[in-house]
């Protein structure tokens, strides 16, 4: 698929070299540290030293105050509080994590993960039917609600009081919750809004905890689970995230909750003999690998069985009890990728059959028979193949149901609120969305989003682009260079791992394909001094003849650590080749 290469130009010259010298650093690095919106010492200070004290005050969310005293009098009351949320990895940390703190609390209380098959997204009629035949009087939702006002209606009828606490965008009618705990609402003046939906279950503890004039160490074991949530609700790693993923980071890596630690014994980066030993990463664990390694394993519970599994494994406190309910999460998630890849290739051959769906600038693909659990996962592994705005649908309870992705600067979101009249329910962000409608609107719900995005849609924004930071020659990249580039991280949206791109190289004659179709190599400049540094190019192995017969080519890059038989050096990730005869 041909990328289009894209170098941040919009500077000030005068802002980065003042920076530079503020903080005695290579100009490049301020350039980098001016596209993330820092322009002084202290904000620079601020990314770099990230602090607990910067954390906002909780009691400054709307609807902060009374939604705590109501959770704190039902425990004083003995009465029963069930902690409800979504089933995927955002909604299940901020369950267990919530459930954790409370049950602390000497609380009276249970938690609920509606059956994504039988229920669907969001509060279910049926949850509140159980609440009130087991006598839960106070539902506290996490990670949805905000848009459940018959069911919060319904709830109240029954004299279940209901605190919503959710990051997704209210709709023109709140729900009649005794309180909403959500930074997108208008009248929420709240300093960041970005926080996931653990984030803000983690703002609760920490209401609670400033009420009751405990010490934020208290709280800082739950931080393992929020940064879980950044990684896998793909939230801006900016303000108050940024904070809440470093030390969340930290947690992680020193001393993970038993549910996480469990988890991270089925990955490749976890080394441990017996349960009782003390853990070892192979190495040092990143936002990455939360989002590839532990995301996808609780994610597959609420996908293939249910939520209610991963609850329970995140709230266990004894390593040795987690064993079981680990090894059934990492089977589900091996079924799980099972369906999505024969889902995928399904789907592929429906479009390449299909001339008008194959020209189409957008996706809305549909089979009765896929699983439901899956159909997120495939509308992103679409638009690997299709770069477009995708929707994949399937039947489920007699809903057509699925999920929409979409493509750099287009707001799905507002595709499908523009085609809202034909649908039953809908959620989510910009790049990502869910959507549940009766089959006899699929045609007029299609017909109406394709229309949609061929009038909002440019021609540009259909072809991938690699946004590159900066042009740099390798005689820029030197061991003080990359240290303190590592202090960028953690790295995610809106502080992505730096992009760099350097032209004019060649390979010093040790280019070989590795594993499935990588390239790896030794790229050297053209200029004086020569420098050269190994570099790997996953999945680019078309390129090796070109490259052996000494063809000049450019590249875009992350520069990272690669340790091999215990030797730590720097090493290039190429992420696109173009060969220098093309142009730039």
């Amino acid at each position: 698929m041909i990328k289009r290469w894209i170098v941040k130009n919009d500077i000030d010259s005068d802002t980065i070299t003042n920076l530079s010298t503020q903080l005695s650093i290579n100009p490049i690095l301020s350039k980098l540290l001016y596209f993330r919106g820092i322009t002084n010492f202290d904000e620079a200070k601020a990314f770099f030293r990230p602090s607990i004290d910067d954390l906002h005050d909780p009691f400054l969310l709307k609807d902060m105050k009374k939604s705590i005293d109501r959770i704190l009098e039902a425990i004083n009351k003995k009465e029963k509080i069930l902690i409800y949320g979504d089933y995927d990895v955002d909604g299940i940390t901020a369950v267990a994590l919530l459930y954790s703190y409370l049950k602390k609390q000497n609380a009276n209380l249970d938690f609920y993960i509606p059956n994504r098959n039988t229920e669907g997204y969001g509060i279910s009629i049926k949850s509140i039917d159980y609440a009130y035949n087991n006598d839960f009087s106070l539902i506290v939702s996490l990670d949805c609600g905000i848009k459940a006002v018959k069911q919060i209606e319904y709830a109240k009828e029954k004299n279940i009081d209901f605190i919503v606490c959710d990051h997704h965008r209210p709709g023109n009618t709140l729900p009649p919750a005794y309180g909403i705990v959500d930074p997108k609402q208008n009248d929420c003046n709240y300093p960041y809004k970005e926080l996931s939906g653990c984030g803000l279950s983690f703002k609760i503890v920490q209401a609670i905890n400033q009420k009751n004039n405990k010490p934020f160490s208290q709280i800082k074991e739950y931080l393992d689970l929020v940064v879980v949530s950044i990684a896998a609700d793909i939230v801006p790693i900016t303000g108050e995230n940024r904070i809440l993923a470093y030390y969340g980071l930290k947690q992680i890596n020193l001393d993970p909750c038993p549910g996480l630690e469990s988890v991270l014994f089925y990955s490749d980066i976890y080394r441990k003999k017996e349960p009782d030993e003390n853990t070892v990463f192979t190495k040092t664990i990143n936002i990455n690998d939360l989002g590839f390694l532990i995301s996808p394993r609780i994610n597959a519970a609420g996908r293939i069985a249910s939520g209610n599994s991963a609850v329970k494994l995140l709230i266990c406190k004894n390593i040795s009890e987690t064993s079981e309910l680990s090894q059934f999460i990492d089977k589900q998630n091996t079924k799980r990728r099972t369906l999505d890849i024969d889902i995928t290739k399904q789907a592929i051959k429906m479009i390449e059959s299909n001339p008008t769906l194959k020209k189409s600038k957008c996706t809305v693909i549909y089979s009765p028979d896929w699983h439901k659990g899956v159909v997120g996962i495939v509308a992103s592994r679409l638009i690997e193949s299709y770069y477009r705005p995708t929707i994949v649908l399937t039947l489920s309870n007699g809903l057509i149901t699925g999920s929409a992705r979409s493509v750099k600067n287009f707001d799905i979101y507002n595709a499908i609120d523009f085609c809202s009249e034909y649908l039953e329910h809908f959620g989510g962000h910009k790049y990502a969305a869910g959507l549940s409608l009766k089959p006899e609107n699929l045609e007029k719900f299609s017909e109406e989003f394709k229309k949609y995005v061929e009038n909002n849609i440019t021609e540009d924004m259909l072809i991938p682009e690699i946004e590159i930071e900066t042009k740099i020659n390798l005689n820029d990249i030197s061991t003080n260079f990359f240290n303190i580039l590592k202090q960028f991280a953690p790295f995610g949206p809106e502080n992505n791992n730096p992009v760099f791109m350097t032209d004019n190289l060649t390979d010093r004659g040790t280019a070989k394909i590795v594993g499935n179709n990588h390239l790896k190599l030794k790229v050297s400049n053209s200029g004086f001094p020569k420098k050269e540094f190994n570099a790997i190019a996953f999945q680019q192995g078309e390129h090796l003849k070109k490259i052996k017969q000494g063809n000049p080519f450019d590249i875009t890059y992350h520069i990272e650590e690669n340790t091999w038989n215990g030797i730590t050096s720097i090493q290039l990730n190429i992420t696109n080749i173009r060969f220098s005869e093309n142009g730039y």
